[in-house]
């Protein structure tokens, strides 16, 4: 250190020492990490002006990528709201090794001020999204651990270029800050080749495909050949015509000739859309094409077909409520619609078509579509199939939702605790069906509800031969269970007349009971009546 050096500090430290008592520091506090080099007497003038302040001039000499965006007239610092501010107003120093010198509220932060205003999607967006390293073009500011400087306001910045530079790198040219898709800005009009016709309405993946490029997706906008309708359209006429579809074709409709049919109807106050544009003109001008004619209402060329079935004060609803001009069959008319009236749709009568219901066959070829009063009980529409067979305690009103609902007609919701009758063990996993219909001998199904026994026999084939009948009615219980058939669960040998005693616990049981075949079906004989040794033994 020379000797003016060592003078100018010396008087530098003069002056500090007189801004102070006499018991104070020479340092007013230690630096912060990012300035922690700076710390010592030597190195005051770096950032002191000796006598004055801290300077601008010095902060800048060493934040050089703030003096270039100040001296470019871009961004933050060079904002009207910070513009001529000094710099230790915001970033002052000597306040300890962990203050922050950068720091403010993120959420409160004009980013207007920076020259990138929010807008869009970008709204939505935390700051740590595009403040990022990757994002950041220059080395040096890359290297800092913290910033908010590098970024530029060019889309490419932060975004892939999806267009492989194909396209201008102005991304704001065709898109918004909205969302990517769809390209709203964009205007075709201003391309190479104008969309007339039918050409507004094809998808723009129809034209401009996609594919792979440099081993990423990539959807072709440039260099697509459109000179001649057969780029893009197949020849039906394999050049039989020649290429100039356009002699005879318009961008309209191919099914358009020039001629009459080439007639721009559009330009007339009544636009032909759907089957409007198939009829012969004379079918509507029936004398003079220039003739005047009304077409306000669909009926004013079309008859009510429902004969004013939805009028309301004597006026009809316009067709167009429920039709388009593309076909009367078939209709617009919604579900939410329908649920808005006195039937609303639920359950299978979602999938049920209209004119099940309101085209009904008639005895009399009756084609007519009936709207108003069609019914709203079941039995209105579907037949009552169980009539009086259920007692009225069981069916009141004859009402199918007691038992039914709309999503599945098998689907029965009966409480059969309600009858004389659980269902337990086996009958629980049974059908309505199983139980109460039942073919005769004819082959007709008989259905059985009311007065139907409890009784096994009732429904179950006496096997036994009425060997274990009494007063007429074998109890099927005394032995077998509601859950198998088999084994005999309830049986107990020990209270037949012959108790099974020693050897003959272990005898089985076909053994004793042999199967008869007499007149009838063969059974196993359980009723034995002798039991004398000899009659098993020789």
């Amino acid at each position: 250190m020379n000797l003016k050096t060592r003078f100018f500090i010396y008087v530098f430290l003069l002056v500090i020492t007189t801004q102070y008592h006499a018991d104070a520091q020479i340092s007013p506090g230690e630096l912060s990490k990012v300035h922690a080099h700076l710390e010592g007497m030597s190195n005051c003038t770096k950032c002191h002006i000796l006598g004055k302040k801290v300077s601008n001039q010095k902060c800048l000499e060493c934040h050089t990528e703030i003096k270039a965006r100040i001296e470019q007239k871009k961004g933050y610092h060079s904002s009207a709201e910070i513009k001529g501010k000094e710099c230790v107003t915001c970033h002052s120093d000597h306040h300890g090794l962990n203050f922050q010198i950068v720091r403010f509220a993120k959420e409160k932060f004009n980013h207007n001020l920076s020259g990138f205003s929010l807008t869009g999607a970008h709204a939505k967006k935390q700051c740590i999204d595009c403040h990022k390293p990757g994002f950041i073009q220059e080395d040096k500011i890359k290297k800092k651990k913290f910033t908010y400087l590098g970024l530029t306001p060019n889309c490419l910045t932060c975004h892939t270029d999806y267009h492989q530079q194909t396209l201008s790198s102005s991304c704001s040219d065709c898109h918004d800050f909205e969302a990517f898709k769809p390209a709203k800005k964009f205007d075709h009009t201003k391309a190479k080749f104008q969309l007339t016709g039918k050409h507004q309405t094809v998808l723009c993946i129809s034209c401009h495909k996609t594919g792979t490029k440099n081993g990423q997706k990539f959807q072709e906008f440039k260099g697509i050949k459109f000179d001649n309708c057969t780029n893009c359209h197949k020849d039906v006429h394999n050049n039989k015509f020649g290429q100039n579809c356009t002699q005879c074709h318009t961008e309209q409709s191919f099914s358009i000739i020039k001629g009459v049919q080439n007639f721009d109807h559009d330009k007339t106050d009544f636009k032909l859309d759907g089957k409007h544009r198939n009829v012969a003109c004379n079918a509507c001008h029936k004398t003079k094409l220039t003739n005047a004619l009304k077409f306000g209402r669909c009926t004013d060329c079309h008859s009510d077909y429902h004969k004013n079935q939805f009028a309301k004060q004597g006026v009809s609803p316009d067709c167009s409520q429920c039709h388009t001009v593309n076909g009367f069959t078939g209709s617009t008319f919604t579900v939410a619609q329908h649920n808005e009236g006195v039937f609303p749709l639920k359950g299978a009568h979602l999938a049920t078509p209209c004119f099940a219901c309101h085209k009904k066959e008639a005895p009399k070829a009756d084609t007519t579509w009936h709207f108003r009063d069609i019914g709203k009980l079941c039995i209105d529409c579907h037949q009552n199939i169980h009539q009086t067979f259920i007692s009225e305690k069981y069916y009141p009103g004859a009402n199918c939702e007691i038992c039914h609902n709309e999503s599945k007609w098998s689907a029965i919701n009966f409480d059969h605790q309600k009858t004389n009758f659980e269902l337990s063990g086996a009958h629980a996993k049974k059908t309505c069906r199983d139980c109460h219909f039942k073919k005769d001998n004819a082959g007709v199904v008989l259905q059985r509800f009311t007065g139907l026994s409890t009784g096994c026999a009732n429904c179950h084939d006496d096997i036994h031969a009425k060997q274990f009948e009494s007063n007429g009615t074998t109890d099927c219980s005394r032995c077998h269970d509601m859950v198998l058939f088999k084994p005999a669960t309830k049986f107990d040998h020990k209270n037949t007349l012959f108790p099974l005693d020693g050897k003959h616990k272990d005898v089985a049981c076909n053994k004793c009971h042999k199967v008869i075949q007499d007149k009838g079906p063969a059974f196993v004989l359980y009723k034995i009546r002798e039991f004398k040794c000899e009659n098993c033994h020789h």
